[in-house]
C-alpha cells in the first residue's frame, strides 16, 4: 500500500474544508443548484434519481483494513448499510444527504481516502491489475506508476477541465485484467531488448455510444519518458477535442477522426516541444516506490492441510478451482472474493461484510485488499495454509460464491433503479440470469463466460466488451434489451456485434439460456464460449434466439 504523507493529508483536509463551506452556501441558498453542480461534481457528489450519490475514489483498487472499516462506517452512519463497487474500482454510496457530505469527506480524509478524480472532465481514478504485486505473470508492480500518475494529474491545472472525462489503466501482465485497450489511454508494461522496462501506449479506446478498441500509438516508450509523453497526448486532446458536443468529446472520437497515424504525429511534435523537461525526475519514482509498504511474506510457507481439505470437502474444492489464482511466491495464493451472490446486486457489499473482509485482510492477508473493475474484491496475499479458514469466514458472510469468471459473475451498472441517465433496469436482469444458472455444476460445465449489462448507451456496465453484452433501451416507455456477442476486454480486446432485434425484459434470460445451449452444442475440445463464437460466427446463436420469429 502507498503511505500518504503530510502533503497528501493536507490536500485532503483542505479539500474537505472547502467543500464544507460550499455545502453550507448551497443549503443556505447562497448558491443555486446550477452554481453548486460543478463544485459537488469535483467532490464526487452526484444527484441521482432518489438521492445524492457519493463516489469515493479507490486509486488503482488498493485498500487497507482501516480504509475498508471507514467505508463500513460511512455505510452504517450515512447510507442504508451498504456500498456499491463500480467498474472504475471505486465505491458508491447511493443514499447520501447533502448535509452529511462534508462530514463524510472528513471521515474519508482521516482514512487517507477521498472523492477526487471520481467525476468531472478530468483524469479519473487510475486503475490497475487487481493482482498487482502478487500475480505470477507480471513484470513489476504497476501500482507505483498508477500512484505517480495520480499525484501528477490530481490537481494539474492544465488537465482539470478537459473536453471530457479521461480514463487511464495500467497493467504489467500479458493477461490484461484491466480492459486497457478500451481506455482513453492504456499502458502495458513491456521489457525492452536491453532488459529495461517501458510501456506500450494505447490511445483512443472507449465504450459508450461509439465503442473503439484503442490503437497502439507507441510500441515501446521508455518508462523514464512516460510523463512527458502523457502530457503530449493530453495537450493534443485539449487542443483539438470537441467541446461543442458532449457525445463527440472523448479522445476516441478525435483519434478516429484524424486517424491513429496523424494523431500520433501530432503527439510526437508536441512531445518534442515538451522535451525532457516534462519527464518526472527519477528521484520522484524512487520516492513513490519507497512509500509503498511491502508485504512481509515468508519464504515458501508450508501449505498445512490445504490439499487434504480440498480432497475432503467438495464445496471447498469448488471455491479453490474458481476463486484462487496463482501467486508469484510458493505457498501463497490470490483469493477472489465474489460480490455476485445469487440474487444479490452485483458489486454491492454490506457494512458487516466490509468488516469481515477487513478482518481477514488484517489477520491473514498482509493488510491488503483490492477492488476490481469486474465489481469484486481480492485478497492478494493469502497463505495456502490459511485458505480454508478464510473460505469459512467468507462463506459465513455470504462472500464465498465460487463463480469468478463464470456465467453468474456478471457486471451490471445501477441502471434505472438509481441512475438518472438510464433507460432500463440492469440489476434485476443480472439477478434473474444468475438465478437461472445458479447450479454450480452447470456453471462450471459452461466455463468462462462474461456477461455485462448496461442500463443505457453510456456503457457503465461495459456491455460492449461482454462475451454476451446486454444493453437496456427505451421503446415508447417500455424496457427492451439489445444483445451483443463476441466482446472482450482482455488482451484479445474486441467490441461485441449486435445479434438481432431488441427483446422485452421477460425474454432476456431465456435468450441467454438459448445462447448457452447453442454454445454447448457447437463447442469443440473444451473451447471457451468466445473461442466457439469466433470459430462459428453468430449464425447458430441468432437462430437459437430468434427462431420463433421466423
Amino acid at each position: 500500500m502507498y503511505r500518504y504523507d503530510a502533503v497528501d493529508r493536507a490536500v485532503l483536509a483542505d479539500r474537505a474544508a472547502e467543500f464544507r463551506d460550499q455545502v453550507r452556501r448551497r443549503l443556505s441558498g447562497e448558491l443555486t443548484e446550477d452554481q453548486f453542480k460543478p463544485l459537488r461534481l469535483m467532490n464526487g457528489l452526484y444527484l441521482q434519481l432518489h438521492a445524492y450519490m457519493l463516489r469515493v475514489a479507490v486509486p488503482y483498487g488498493s485498500l487497507d483494513p482501516r480504509q475498508m472499516r471507514a467505508l463500513a462506517d460511512i455505510a452504517r452512519r450515512f447510507d442504508r448499510g451498504y456500498g456499491h463497487f463500480t467498474t472504475r474500482t471505486n465505491i458508491q454510496f447511493n443514499w447520501i444527504r447533502l448535509a452529511d457530505a462534508p462530514e463524510i469527506l472528513d471521515v474519508l480524509a482521516e482514512a487517507d481516502l477521498h472523492a477526487i478524480q471520481t467525476s468531472g472532465n478530468c483524469i479519473r481514478n487510475v486503475t490497475a491489475d487487481p493482482y498487482a504485486g502478487a500475480a505470477a505473470d507480471e513484470l513489476e508492480d504497476p501500482r507505483v506508476w498508477c500512484e505517480a500518475i495520480r499525484q501528477w494529474s490530481s490537481l494539474h491545472p492544465e488537465f482539470s477541465f478537459l473536453p471530457r472525462k479521461f480514463k487511464i489503466a495500467v497493467t504489467a501482465s500479458p493477461h490484461d485484467r484491466t480492459a486497457a485497450k478500451v481506455h482513453d489511454i492504456g499502458l502495458l508494461l513491456r521489457r525492452g531488448r536491453d532488459g529495461a522496462t517501458g510501456f506500450e501506449v494505447i490511445v483512443g479506446g472507449g465504450m459508450g455510444r461509439t465503442p473503439h478498441v484503442g490503437p497502439t500509438l507507441k510500441a515501446f516508450l521508455p518508462s523514464e519518458r512516460l510523463f512527458s509523453y502523457l502530457e503530449a497526448v493530453l495537450r493534443v486532446y485539449n487542443r483539438h477535442g470537441r467541446r461543442d458536443n458532449i457525445y463527440k468529446a472523448r479522445i476516441k472520437i478525435l483519434v478516429a477522426a484524424l486517424g491513429a497515424e496523424a494523431f500520433g504525429r501530432e503527439v510526437e511534435a508536441e512531445w518534442e516541444k515538451i522535451g525532457v523537461a516534462g519527464d518526472l525526475p527519477g528521484s520522484e519514482i524512487v520516492r513513490i516506490r519507497d512509500a509503498f509498504t511491502r508485504p512481509e511474506l515468508a519464504d515458501s510457507p508450508a501449505p498445512g492441510d490445504f490439499e487434504a481439505r480440498r480432497a475432503a470437502e467438495p464445496a471447498f474444492a469448488r471455491f479453490v478451482r474458481n476463486n484462487l489464482k496463482a501467486h508469484k511466491l510458493s505457498g501463497y495464493t490470490i483469493v477472489d472474493v465474489s460480490l455476485k451472490g445469487v440474487g444479490e446486486t452485483p458489486g454491492d457489499i454490506s457494512a458487516d461484510q466490509m468488516d469481515v473482509v477487513a478482518d481477514l485482510a488484517e489477520r491473514f492477508g498482509q493488510g491488503e485488499i483490492r477492488s476490481t473493475h469486474e465489481q469484486n474484491l481480492v485478497l492478494p496475499h493469502i497463505r495456502l495454509a490459511d485458505v480454508h479458514t478464510v473460505w469459512k469466514a467468507l462463506d459465513a458472510a455470504r462472500l464465498a460464491t465460487p463463480n469468478i469468471n463464470l456465467i453468474s459473475d456478471i457486471i451490471a451498472c445501477p441502471g434505472l433503479d438509481y441512475c438518472a441517465l438510464a433507460n432500463a433496469r440492469a440489476i434485476c436482469v443480472a439477478q434473474d440470469i444468475a438465478r437461472r444458472f445458479e447450479a454450480p455444476d452447470r456453471a462450471e460445465a459452461i466455463g468462462e463466460l462474461k456477461i455485462k449489462i448496461s442500463g443505457c448507451i453510456n456503457a457503465c456496465g461495459h456491455h460492449h466488451v461482454g462475451h454476451i453484452g446486454i444493453l437496456g433501451v427505451d421503446k415508447k416507455g417500455e424496457e427492451f434489451y439489445q444483445l451483443t456477442l463476441g466482446g472482450s476486454g482482455a488482451e484479445d480486446a474486441s467490441v461485441g456485434k449486435m445479434l438481432g432485434p431488441a427483446l422485452p425484459i421477460d425474454r432476456v434470460t431465456d435468450a441467454v439460456e438459448a445462447i448457452v445451449d447453442a454454445y454447448l452444442q457447437q463447442r469443440q475440445d473444451g473451447e471457451r464460449f468466445l473461442d466457439t463464437l469466433r470459430r462459428t460466427g453468430d449464425a447458430p446463436f441468432r437462430e437459437a434466439v430468434y427462431a420463433d420469429a421466423h
